[in-house]
């Protein structure tokens, strides 16, 4: 994501994410800025309002529920690589509104929640009284919980009847974390939309920072919540992403019997590859050979000059040859005996092939 609104003339090229920039500015009677600092100063960056906001994603847990599996959680898991900080802002649709659900997260590994194993980084029970006007649960992380982390994994499980009644009932007081062993067990499906978003400005080389800014929890589709110390020019950064990967469906679902054509595909494939890497090999050995330079056989050991043949065969259909060769080398004063091109080692003349060999002779 790039979270980044242009500022005045700038040339540096950028791109709002359908953002708008403001700046604000304490000036004296002359005209001068006036350095500014304060504990906190809210302003609100509004967005395009006829932004398409992107449907939620459909969860379909339910189909989870006759696979033979031990996950506590429906996990989800989202890629939060950014230059700049963002927040997240996780949407829930619970297709049965009277449902509640223990919501867990950790950064940049799986969370893990049971009564021996305790590796999360935060969790929160959605009970029906906490829907919005939507119908909708919501779960924000602001800009300095995400700060030098490149993903987050989260899960969702539904709670069962008894757990209802302790954590979400009218006269409930419980606030401790609810713990099972149990498999989850998905009576309705729920829909999934996570958003990010991001406060920054421009520093004085035209570049934006978020140093001093903190995104709010009241920011939304159509408009962007920041707390700021400093005043400058400022800009907010909006992006919905891509429906996050369900792992605990991919995990439930990921048997031989339930995905033959994918096994058998892949098995196929690597067969076929592993095939091809052997004859290729093969065939690279055999060039390899080809470049060696081979004595002619009938070559004397006691000759001390040595000439170097090398002949090229045309890639002409039947170029190549099988008869046997000889040959007389002539020169101006004297010429050698017949000789004979022949290598003991492998086939000669062949149809584009290069033969090199060594001639001695007396002199």
């Amino acid at each position: 994501m790039e979270p980044l609104a242009s500022f005045g003339n700038s040339k540096v090229q950028s791109n709002t994410n359908l953002s708008t920039s403001i700046s604000l500015s304490i000036l004296d009677q002359n005209g001068n800025k006036i350095s500014f600092e304060t504990n906190s100063m809210r302003f609100v960056i509004p967005r395009d309002p006829n932004v398409i906001i992107p449907s939620m994603s459909l969860q379909n847990v339910t189909s989870t529920n006759s696979a033979n599996h031990n996950l506590l959680f429906n996990l989800h898991y989202i890629n939060i690589t950014s230059a700049l900080p963002i927040s997240i802002h996780i949407e829930m649709n619970p297709l049965n509104l009277n449902l509640a659900y223990l919501f867990i997260y950790k950064f940049d590994q799986t969370p893990q929640l049971n009564s021996s194993i305790n590796i999360i980084d935060g969790w929160a029970i959605f009970c029906p009284s906490d829907l919005n006007d939507e119908n909708i649960y919501t779960y924000f992380l602001n800009n300095q919980q995400t700060l030098n982390y490149q993903s987050l994994i989260f899960g969702l499980r539904e709670f069962n009847s008894e757990e209802y009644l302790q954590y979400c009932s009218s006269n409930s007081s419980t606030i401790t974390l609810p713990i099972t062993d149990r498999s989850y067990n998905f009576t309705s499906n729920y829909e999934l939309r996570v958003y990010t978003s991001g406060c920054y400005y421009l520093d004085s080389n035209n570049n934006y920072q978020s140093d001093g800014l903190l995104v709010g929890s009241a920011t939304n589709h159509y408009e962007t919540e920041c707390f700021s110390t400093h005043l400058t020019t400022f800009a907010g950064g909006f992006i919905v992403l891509p429906s996050p990967i369900n792992w605990s469906y991919v995990f439930a679902n990921a048997g031989f019997l339930q995905n033959k054509t994918v096994y058998l595909t892949v098995i196929i494939i690597s067969l076929l590859f592993l095939i091809l890497m052997i004859f290729a090999r093969f065939k690279d050995k055999k060039d390899f050979e080809k470049l060696k330079i081979f004595p002619l056989i009938d070559n004397d050991k006691s000759d001390k000059y040595f000439y170097e043949i090398l002949i090229f065969t045309g890639q002409r259909m039947n170029a190549g040859t099988k008869s046997r060769v000889h040959f007389i080398l002539s020169g101006d004063l004297d010429e050698t005996q017949i000789r004979k091109l022949e290598n003991p080692h492998r086939t000669i003349l062949q149809r584009g092939g290069i033969d090199a060999f060594i001639l001695s002779v007396p002199k």
